[in-house]
């Protein structure tokens, strides 16, 4: 386990290098430049967040050059109706479940028309919820085949690929998976990570690619 600063919590794995508290924030300006340099386009599914990712990244000037929108999918109705996440893998899993999110990510690009999907889905407080400890988030990426073949992108260090609530096209035409995050600290403290914490997997995601490629002349 990685203690994370700031007294926000505790991240389970890999993800101590992703999660950023309040005064180590990842930058959304960087990541609105990366993405434009590269051709890509990004949308957000949130649930435990409820906008602030998307409201984070809204902060920089321009953010319509990449940012094509986001759904709060706070309840399982809206994760089902609206993203498409299948039902079976809601009523047998939950919506705090890797899968999910992965999903989640899936059907906000689908939906939106966007090249990249991030998504958030967790336990804030501040009581555990559907068998689900305070402080459990998944956060789900996902990314068209194409534009990950282009660009020679993978899933970042630490994350899970999807497994579950794929179709055979599905599988084919999206690169998705999760990651989780082990949280602790209040419900505002758990939700500014989760935050920080999509911002920087979106980040991370960009940089696997080989050096050079979508680098600006």
């Amino acid at each position: 386990m990685t203690e994370a600063s700031g007294g926000l919590g505790t991240l389970s794995g890999d993800a101590g290098e992703v999660a950023r508290t309040a005064e180590l924030r990842t930058q959304p300006r960087t990541i609105i430049q990366g993405l434009g340099h590269r051709g890509l386009t990004l949308a957000t599914a949130e649930s435990l967040t409820a906008g602030g990712l998307s409201s984070r990244i809204a902060e920089v000037p321009g953010t319509s050059v990449a940012l094509l929108g986001g759904v709060v999918a706070y309840s399982s109705a809206v994760k089902r109706n609206v993203l498409d996440v299948d039902a079976e893998l809601l009523s047998d899993r939950g919506a705090v479940d890797p899968d999910v999110a992965a999903a989640m990510a899936r059907g906000v690009a689908f939906c939106t028309g966007a090249d990249i999907g991030i998504a958030t889905t967790g336990v804030a407080g501040p009581e555990p919820h559907g068998g689900k400890d305070v402080g459990t988030v998944y956060l789900g990426l996902a990314c068209r085949k194409s534009e990950a073949e282009r660009l020679r992108l993978r899933l970042p260090e630490g994350c899970e690929p999807a497994a579950a609530g794929l179709g055979p096209e599905t599988s084919e035409t999206w690169l998705s998976g999760s990651l989780l995050l082990d949280l602790t600290g209040d419900r505002a403290e758990i939700r500014a990570a989760s935050v920080e914490g999509a911002l920087k997997l979106v980040e991370d995601f960009l940089l696997t690619e080989p050096h050079g490629i979508g680098d600006p002349d």
